[in-house]
Parts: C-alpha cells; structure tokens; sequence
C-alpha cells in the first residue's frame, strides 16, 4: 500500500477520535466541559455535569469510534493498518485538534478499539477495569488497573500489538495522573455499588 495513503488512513481515524461527544453534548447546553466538573471531556464528567443519559451517549459513541476506527485500517489495508489506526483514533480522542487538544482520557475510545483489534483481549482489559472500580470504589482506579496490567493482556491475546498498547496504557495512566495525586491525599471522589447499580 502506497504510503500516502496509509497517511491519509491514518489521519481519518485520527480526525474520527476528534469526535468529542462530551464537548459536542455540553456545547449544546452553552457549558464549557473543561471548565465543568473534573474538566474532563469523557463519560464519567459527561454524567456528572450533564445527566446519565448524555454520560450513556458519550460512553457509547466513544467506544464505537474506536471500534469504527479499527475496521476502517483493517478493511483498507490489513491488520497493521488497523492497530495504527487503533492508537490514531485514540490520540484523536485525547489530543483532538478540533478542540484545542483538550479531549478525554482515552479510555473508552481505547477499549472499542482493543474489542476489535481482538475481542478477547478488549473484554479482558474490561474485566480488569470493572474488578478494578469494585475494589476500589473509583472510576479512577479501575482505569489505572487496566492501563498497568494491559501489556500483559496484550502480551498474551495479540502479542503484535504489545508496542502500541504499551504506549496507549502509559498515555491513560500519565493522563490520569490527577486522579492518583487525588487518591494520595484521599480526596478521589469514591462510588458505591447502589450507584453502580442505578446508573444502569
């Protein structure tokens, strides 16, 4: 495949992750998500600022442009194509050109993109995530467990994409750096399971 068109490949599923649903969602209410809330343009501030319903759109649509992104490079130009385009739409999410480079953590975009690199390993980085939130209590935590214990999911369900998944799981724990300054102090806001259960 001609180089320039794995440029081009490339730069949609990038552009395609610009799609901030959160900021698309809150602009329509007049409010500013990054001024909002934790300031962060993804589901859980979604919910917070915006309601549960806009925080379920968000979280859906997030997870589909990865998903989307994906089949996009694997139809076009074969598996490789596809995990480029995996970390491209990701990048896409979290520093989007469209918005200043201010997006979202990354972490749904991330995990539709891992479901359809290789469903095993998407829904196994998912169960680590969700163990990670009841353990925990916090969004957070289940995040930063899945991002440390996602190169060896990886390592194990798609061995090729150990590099690129590596770098998306460092880009997710650097970006939730806040959060584990916030747990340190104890003050990350902690869930309980009722709530778990009634945003449902």
């Amino acid at each position: 495949m001609k180089v320039l068109i794995i440029i081009l490949i490339t730069a949609a599923a990038y552009m395609l992750g610009n799609v901030s649903t959160a900021t698309i969602l809150a602009r329509a209410k007049g409010i500013d998500i990054k001024k909002a809330g934790s300031g962060n343009a993804g589901t859980t501030n979604a919910t917070r600022v915006l309601g549960k319903k806009a925080g379920a759109l968000t979280l859906t649509a997030d997870i589909c442009k990865g998903i989307a992104a994906v089949l996009i490079g694997r139809v076009l130009g074969g598996e490789g194509l596809a995990m480029i385009c995996a970390l491209a739409v990701f990048l896409g999410h979290v520093w989007p050109v469209l918005f200043g480079f201010k997006g979202g953590k990354g972490v749904a975009t991330a995990f539709g993109a891992f479901v359809a690199l290789s469903p095993p390993m998407g829904f196994t980085a998912l169960a680590i995530v969700v163990i990670g939130v009841l353990v925990s209590r916090m969004m957070s935590g289940g995040s930063l467990a899945g991002s440390v214990t996602f190169p060896l999911v990886a390592w194990v369900f798609k061995p090729d994409f150990l590099l690129i998944g590596t770098v998306i799981a460092v880009i997710v724990f650097i970006k939730h750096w806040g959060n584990i300054v916030r747990m340190v102090h104890g003050e990350e806001p902690r869930i309980s399971i009722e709530k778990l259960r009634s945003s449902k």
